[in-house]
């Protein structure tokens, strides 16, 4: 079987596609390849035949990282009644609405006399759960209803939860011969002329609809606008090195791309295709790295989690008061209860990575009236944490899956295998985290400034004393003298899951490490064992468990890694921080179109050899592609400082650096509340200089060497 071809990606709110390089679906090629609407496939088969034949590649683009895919593509057969090899051009565009896919054919023909060509479409679409495309079996499936009639084809899905789901085909030219498997037509080609033709993939079809081609205009000119006024409205980061910049633009769009509109804002859903909906823990992570240029993000996400937060006790979605949504989905299998995750809650960091975010963003944005409308919710997040610690034996947060079908391991790294000792045997009991207790003193210390802010000292102190007695008792249960670093995990026992992980490095990221332990989790983490020349692994090659190909057990992560570099950069060692810059920064030169996947292969680097890919890996994936953000902010130093009562804002830049092959470095458009300050890095001999090109009266920029 032929291997295939790239995958290429578009989204639009609950609609994304996975397209080859034709703009087609050839299941026979690539399984997960399809157009999905809210969790459902389709379309699960569009392809093209000229002359019966399927078209040559020639080459293929996203335009302008805007979410629009252009293929060239040419006949490639010879015929008595058709035309020679190569001499028509199809130059192909496909874009997507909210509803819809939409594509645009222009033929040119080259041939010195008119041409009758043949073409047809051929549709299929299978109303797949997307968890039936990642392989889960189900007992019984609802009805496909097929029918072809006045020059359209219409396929409906009588699904087992009582919806309907449609995929209605419309052209912009009269149909010849419409039936069940396809749609044909002849089109005559003049020489050297451009041909037109519109397909129109409707998912929520309208009473009245717009005109295949006025469909497709209003559709496109929709999408740039969508991507220049994000562009627009963000900092931008500018770099005088031209590889550099296209990963930061591919990073950019990818996490709008990504986007849906929500009430407060955007929200980054996690990554596709396996992952196109909102995850909780993702979304502040993505929003957090995101958040020197494009705090709206943040507003979006807060706004979004703090809505859905759990108020009741549900064991079968491992709900309890106060806890922030793990993900939700759509699609017939989340509402039929075959999955738990139409609304779930078992993940034990996104409740303190909610506190986190909502401090970091009101000390960037000053968005006070938000965040004062937002108090409820973040009392009560701060609630369960302090609930779930008192109901544990020492007093850490741990978890323990209640949810039929849940997870079994509810951080970031949630694979069944991925939490063991050093023996290899598997965590039992109820968990708890090493990166988890440091986000929950991250959080005590972010809803501290936010009281603070609001005039609540006496609650932010108490706050400040609780994260300060966390502090000590987490290095005196989780420093692990044996791997020189903060043990994984401890387990139901309380005994310590001695292994060197990345999980580590997220307690530099916090500040709950000593400044001795961060040092050593330093010098263990850029080791030839940890390091492998790309990024940090997520285990230790010494360890019992490592395998380079495994989910989360020798892997390698960007956004891992992008907080690990933060966390470093927090105690100093910012050229450690530099080096894991720099090894994401080659690992996007050396992948197609710069972009980042969810994870690689933890391989260690070979001369003129890339990394070796994740076969299911998501691409793109929200914070795999705003990872880059985040460590730019760990290496120039950045950290923003508000005093309380004041209206001036603090931009501290601490021992900036800049990674090998930029000399120069333009934040332009960095917001801060209702001042703004446009700044360039710039390398002069052995060290990095900064230029305050412009601010706002309000701004006072403070470099510290």
């Amino acid at each position: 079987m032929p291997e295939p071809l790239p995958p290429f990606v578009l989204k639009n709110e609950e609609t994304f596609a996975v397209l080859d390089s034709r703009g087609e679906i050839s299941p026979e090629l690539q399984h997960d390849a399809g157009i999905f609407h809210r969790g459902t496939r389709h379309i699960s088969r569009l392809q093209v035949l000229l002359w019966n034949e399927s078209p040559m590649v020639l080459s293929s683009t996203e335009l302008g990282a805007m979410g629009v895919l252009v293929s060239h593509l040419t006949n490639n057969n010879e015929r008595s009644t058709g035309s020679a090899a190569m001499s028509i051009h199809l130059e192909r565009t496909t874009v997507l609405t909210a509803t819809a896919c939409l594509q645009q054919f222009c033929f040119t023909s080259y041939e010195g006399r008119p041409v009758q060509m043949p073409l047809t479409l051929r549709l299929d679409a299978d109303f797949c759960d997307i968890f039936e495309v990642r392989g889960y079996q189900r007992p019984q499936r609802g009805r496909t209803v097929r029918r072809g009639s006045d020059g359209a084809l219409e396929l409906l899905y009588r699904g087992l939860d009582g919806e309907d789901r449609i995929t209605l085909l419309r052209m912009s030219d009269p149909v010849q011969d419409v039936n069940a498997e396809d749609i044909g037509l002849v089109l005559t080609l003049e020489p050297r002329q451009t041909y037109r033709l519109f397909l129109v993939l409707d998912f929520h079809p309208a009473a009245e609809p717009l005109g295949a081609e006025e469909h497709y205009n209003a559709a496109m000119a929709a999408t740039i606008q969508r991507f220049r006024d994000a562009r627009r409205r963000a900092a931008t980061v500018v770099s005088d090195n031209p590889a550099f910049n296209s990963w930061l633009l591919r990073s950019f769009s990818d996490v709008h791309l990504l986007a849906s509109q929500v009430e407060d804002g955007l929200y980054p859903y996690a990554g596709v295709p396996w992952f196109s909906c909102p995850f909780g823990r993702d979304g502040l992570i993505t929003a957090r790295q995101m958040l020197m240029v494009e705090p709206r993000l943040a507003r979006g996400v807060l706004g979004y989690l703090a809505r859905r937060q759990a108020l009741v006790v549900d064991p079968a979605h491992d709900e309890e008061p106060g806890k922030i949504l793990h993900e939700s989905r759509l699609g017939e299998m989340a509402a039929l209860g075959e999955v738990p995750f139409s609304s779930y809650y078992g993940a034990v960091d996104s409740t303190p990575l909610f506190l986190m975010l909502a401090g970091d963003y009101l000390c960037r944005s000053d968005d006070r009236d938000f965040i004062i409308g937002l108090l409820p919710e973040l009392e009560a997040a701060m609630g369960w944490i302090h609930r779930a610690e008192a109901s544990s034996s020492d007093g850490f947060l741990r978890y323990l899956c209640t949810a039929d079908g849940g997870l079994s391991n509810q951080g970031w790294k949630d694979s069944d295998d991925s939490i063991h000792h050093a023996n290899g045997q598997l965590a039992e009991g109820s968990i708890a985290l090493c990166e988890v207790q440091a986000y929950a003193y991250g959080a005590r210390r972010s809803l501290a400034s936010i009281f603070q802010c609001l005039g609540r000292a006496n609650e932010a102190e108490a706050l400040r004393e609780e994260a300060a007695a966390l502090r000590q008792r987490f290095h005196a249960a989780f420093w692990a003298p044996s791997i020189d670093s903060y043990a994984l995990a401890l387990d139901g026992d309380s005994q310590p899951c001695n292994v060197r992980a990345s999980n580590a490095g997220h307690c530099l990221w916090t500040g709950i490490a000593t400044p001795e332990a961060a040092a050593a989790i330093a010098r263990q983490l850029m080791a030839p064992t940890s390091f492998n020349g790309w990024g940090v692994r997520t285990l230790d090659e010494r360890e019992c468990r490592y395998n380079p190909m495994s989910y989360h057990n020798g892997s390698v992560w960007p956004h891992d890694n992008a907080l690990i570099g933060m966390g470093l950069a927090r105690y100093g060692h910012r050229s450690e921080a530099l080096q894991i810059l720099t090894g994401l920064f080659e690992t996007a030169s050396a992948v197609p179109m710069f972009r980042l996947p969810e994870l690689f292969c933890g391989f260690s680097r070979r001369d003129e050899e890339g990394p070796t890919f994740y076969p299911v890996a998501c691409s793109p994936q929200a914070w795999a592609s705003a990872s880059v953000f985040g460590l730019l902010e760990a290496v120039t130093g950045m950290s923003i400082e508000r005093e309380a009562g004041s209206q001036r804002v603090q931009v501290r830049l601490r021992n900036p650096c800049l990674p090998k092959g930029l000399n120069l470095l333009d934040i332009n458009g960095l917001r801060l509340g209702e001042e703004e300050i446009n700044l360039q890095f710039h390398r002069s001999d052995h060290d990095v200089g900064v230029l305050v090109r412009s601010r706002t009266p309000g701004v006072d920029v403070l470099v510290m060497k």
